[in-house]
């Protein structure tokens, strides 16, 4: 046995005691950590016959660069060694010990996930330090890669710090710019230079033997992503590392390769040279009240138990995240994306899934039966979503609002929009959450026929639509001699939408009103004081569900709320529908009838 042979068998295997450890339930972690370190203990076992090389010595040579030549830097950790976190020796050790029988690395692209503040940009900037100088490849070049060019530069001082503070690569390395203005980092041993590049200066390709990406959940398009990858192809041992927090739209370049990862981990999909490090929290875990679930995605937190440091973020931080964002569901879903790794469906959600999910209640149609309720009409313009929301008043024995949503669709390629939308349409329509009507376009008058169906068997006073879709509707009222309830036009923009969209919040986070002013005209009727709290409840209808999760609310500067369209990541016909309802139910009632507050109706 020679020397190195002997000094391996003898050194510790961070990356396999990290696996153990997880997987006995020593470290916390969630079920994609739990499924990349199985992944990890299969392929010691089974990897050879695929041709995967476990090279223990070239891993931890990598542990080492970090806890011998490099220093944090920003803070408390100023000219701190770079002591790995379990995980982050198991990501490093992972990445740099894996190799193929014919010399290749195994992994060419690395997807890490986890929550903000973890420690993902100065541990890839490392990485990318350590391919410069010390993986031993000629006229390597390095770069922090990004969409934009500030972006690429926030990773890319982290590796400057680092070399700043590092006598050992301070020396051996020329710094082209100065103090901040730093852009270039050339190894003369090897030719081999660091720099930041964005995806509008790669129009040269760049033949990167580690490309860096920060933010990945940040990237609108897979341009940058595909510039890194494209250049690769002619090195042996070259890399991709992308870092992320959780992201707001699977659909995007980043959601796509956190779905490939979770799948590869979970040996749903094959790939031996993808790497992934996805922290995730298990069903049923709900940060917001119980800590001990905060480990699973915030993996540096593992620190503090052991006295190692303090830990990043850091309990403390996290406390007064989850403090300030309690009531408020549109800083909750940040929150939870950026803090806990929960993906949410819009850039700005407004209501978070743990409110919409605990204002679920299905009831019997009979209690909704003969009750007031009041509607709201979004009709699609051609091919879109049309939706009909009713909202029933409370009453004695059943004091909450509730909405009944009905959603319909063309039928026309079907399959097709569930490509486009990402949405299980076929299984919705299946299971009578969703109707379809016949043809490529929305059928109008397939939609007024079910609409007078659904009027006659409820007790609906009055119906709010969008002004501006409804006139072919109308028309075909006037033609086939169809009447409806009252219909009241409603406006969409900031006027009429944001007192609607304040009652909505308050009855769905079930708030004490400080007067009930959500009537659009306040001289049709008279505000009425009340000190009790009303709470809203749906029956859980998948397709408002996923409406309730695109929505995106917008403030003009008086700080009036409207829901945008434009700016969702999916259809929110219905929770536009529900708000319209919300706007006129607070209206007296058709005829010279009083308001529910009035009548003192179950509150």
């Amino acid at each position: 046995m020679s020397k190195e042979q002997q000094q391996t068998s003898t050194s510790p295997d961070r990356v396999t005691e990290f696996a153990h450890a997880t997987l006995a339930g020593e470290i916390v972690a969630g079920p994609n950590v739990r499924n990349a370190c199985k992944r990890h203990l299969r392929d010691l076992e089974h990897g050879p016959a695929r041709g995967l090389i476990w090279d223990l010595a070239q891993a931890n040579r990598a542990i080492g660069f970090f806890e011998e030549v490099l220093c944090l830097n920003g803070g408390d950790y100023e000219g701190k060694p770079f002591l790995l976190a379990p995980w982050q020796a198991f990501v490093v050790g992972s990445l740099f010990g894996w190799m193929n029988q014919n010399g290749y690395r195994r992994f060419n692209f690395a997807y890490i996930e986890t929550g903000k503040g973890s420690g993902k940009s100065p541990l890839v900037a490392g990485i990318g330090l350590y391919g410069l100088v010390a993986d031993g490849e000629q006229r390597a070049e390095i770069y922090a890669a990004a969409t934009k060019r500030d972006q690429a530069m926030i990773l890319f001082r982290d590796a400057v710090s680092m070399v700043d503070m590092s006598a050992n690569l301070c020396s051996r390395l020329v710094q082209s710019g100065r103090d901040e203005k730093v852009w270039n980092l050339f190894y003369p041993n090897t030719n081999s230079f660091f720099r930041p590049i964005s995806a509008d200066e790669g129009k040269s390709g760049p033949r990167p033997h580690l490309g860096l990406l920060d933010e990945l959940h940040e990237h609108k398009t897979a341009s940058t992503v595909n510039m890194m990858r494209a250049g690769t192809k002619n090195r042996r041992k070259a890399m991709v590392v992308a870092i992320t927090n959780s992201g707001s739209d699977k659909k995007t370049v980043c959601g796509q390769y956190h779905d490939l990862g979770v799948r590869i981990c979970a040996e749903i999909e094959e790939d031996d040279s993808f790497f992934a490090f996805i922290c995730s929290l298990d069903e049923g875990d709900d940060p917001f009240e119980d800590e001990s679930c905060w480990p699973k995605v915030n993996p540096s937190l593992h620190f503090v138990a052991e006295g190692q440091s303090d830990g990043i973020p850091g309990y403390q931080y996290l406390r007064k995240q989850v403090k300030s964002a309690r009531g408020l569901p549109a800083q909750e879903s940040v929150v939870r994306r950026l803090n806990f790794c929960e993906w949410t469906q819009a850039d700005a959600p407004w209501i978070s899934w743990a409110i919409w999910k605990q204002a679920e209640e299905a009831v019997p149609m009979r209690l909704l039966r003969n009750r007031r309720c009041v509607g709201g009409l979004d009709l699609a313009s051609t091919t879109d979503l049309t939706s009909f929301v009713l909202l029933f008043w409370p009453v004695p024995h059943d004091p909450h609002w509730r909405l009944l949503p009905y959603f319909w669709i063309p039928d026309d390629d079907l399959k097709g929009r569930e490509d486009r939308d990402k949405v299980p349409y076929a299984l919705w329509v299946k299971n009578r959450h969703l109707e379809t009507t016949p043809g490529r376009a929305i059928s109008k008058l397939h939609v007024l026929r079910r609409l007078v169906t659904i009027c006659a068997y409820f007790d609906v006073e009055r119906i709010a639509y969008d002004r501006w879709r409804v006139e072919d509707l109308l028309q075909l009222m006037t033609e086939y001699d169809i009447t409806l309830p009252e219909m009241i036009g409603f406006g969409q923009g900031f006027k009429d939408m944001g007192p609607a969209v304040d009652e909505f919040e308050r009855r769905l986070l079930g708030l004490a009103p400080e007067a009930d002013v959500i009537d659009l005209d306040p001289a049709d009727f008279t505000v009425v004081e009340t000190e009790s709290v009303e709470t809203m409840r749906h029956d859980g209808n998948p397709v408002m569900t996923w409406c309730a999760g695109n929505a995106v609310i917008v403030s003009d500067p008086a700080n009036n709320r409207k829901a945008d369209k434009a700016k969702a990541t999916g259809r929110i016909d219905g929770i536009v529908a529900a708000i319209m309802a919300t706007g006129i139910s607070g209206k007296a009632a058709v005829g010279g009838g009083t308001s529910v507050y009035d009548e003192g109706v179950g509150i």
